[in-house]
């Protein structure tokens, strides 16, 4: 039987943490496709997000070997190409070829300016961490980090499936989502120290170990599906935050419908976690499935989304957020 995180958190519902949709622009790179570096028309997989120092939006994508760097006040994207596998960048059902996919799924930035994306280790191919710094991106392998989390059972669960990062103080938070039908299905957090993981990546020592694991309860949604991290991020005044869906996905390597999107504030020293529903533009449930979160100011925030459609672009959303994020 899978060991449950101890002292697992229940969520709190907490409407003034809400938020709703109020623009979206579907994220077309300037240029256009270039086929000599399997590259399409448009950001495909958008999973989490991140600002470098230039003032660009980074999105990283789970199924395409591409940073789409996006300008916010004008929104022009184009596309940093990551090492590409045999000359390949592009991941999908269609070219048989989804299980070779980086599967990058969260990211931070580091003190230095490094953006690090990580893998969400739920197979043994999406145990990597892309650095990037000044254009100059590295693919690490991070087996041993991986494997250390999928030991620790109170943070993976049944399966180890990391959706959300966040650099907090010296710590690295990771959160773990329990999307799928699995029994034993756990979302998570734990904390690395942020020296110890680039030190390990540097090979000047060992995986960092984990600290501070808490399980938590987010609640389901009104057709029962239960509701999952999706993203973590730091909200102004160096809260940690989430994004958080209800996907009716069968396990956590395929997709399924979204039924509900969340927003919330955790603490994960005190086990506190407070959660608000996101609506769209039209004051209907938000249905699109939001992976990236990044705060703009006190009461604003992008989020990105993943269509789980190749051939339809992410979008990069603003939400206006409720007086509880005051």
């Amino acid at each position: 039987m899978t060991r449950r995180a101890a002292r697992e958190a229940r969520a709190e519902v907490d409407a003034s943490l809400g938020a709703r949709v109020v623009s979206r622009t579907p994220l077309l790179y300037t240029h256009g496709p270039d086929l000599s570096l399997d590259r399409p028309a448009h950001v495909r997989a958008g999973s989490a997000l991140t600002r470098l120092g230039c003032g660009r939006l980074a999105v990283v994508q789970d199924d395409a070997s591409f940073l789409g760097l996006v300008d916010p006040e004008t929104q022009a994207c184009t596309g940093l190409p990551l090492p590409a596998d045999g000359g390949v960048r592009l991941f999908d059902d269609t070219r048989g070829n989804k299980k070779r996919k980086l599967d990058l799924e969260a990211c931070i930035l580091t003190a230095d300016g490094a953006m690090l994306a990580f893998g969400s280790g739920s197979t043994s191919t999406r145990e990597r961490i892309v650095r990037v710094k000044d254009d100059h991106v590295e693919v690490v392998d991070a087996g041993a980090l991986y494997a250390a989390m999928r030991a620790e059972r109170s943070f993976s669960g049944s399966s180890l499936n990391v959706e959300g990062a966040a650099l907090v103080g010296d710590d690295v938070v990771f959160f773990q989502r329990g999307n799928g039908g699995e029994p034993g299905a756990l979302d998570a957090t734990a904390r690395v120290s942020v020296d110890a993981l680039l030190a390990y990546l540097d090979r000047r020592g060992p995986p960092p170990a984990l600290r501070g694991v808490v399980g938590w309860d987010l609640g389901v949604s009104a057709d029962g599906v239960r509701i999952t991290f999706t993203d973590g991020a730091v909200a102004p005044g160096g809260s940690l935050a989430f994004l958080a869906c209800a996907e009716a996905s069968p396990d956590v390597t395929r997709d399924g419908p979204v039924s509900a999107v969340c927003i919330g504030r955790l603490d994960d020293r005190a086990r506190e976690c407070r959660i608000g529903v996101v609506i769209d533009e039209h004051d209907a449930p938000l249905l699109d499935k939001t992976e990236g979160l990044l705060f703009a100011a006190e009461r604003r925030a992008w989020v990105v989304v993943d269509k789980d459609d190749p051939a339809a672009p992410s979008e990069l959303l603003v939400l206006e957020l409720g007086p509880g994020w005051r």
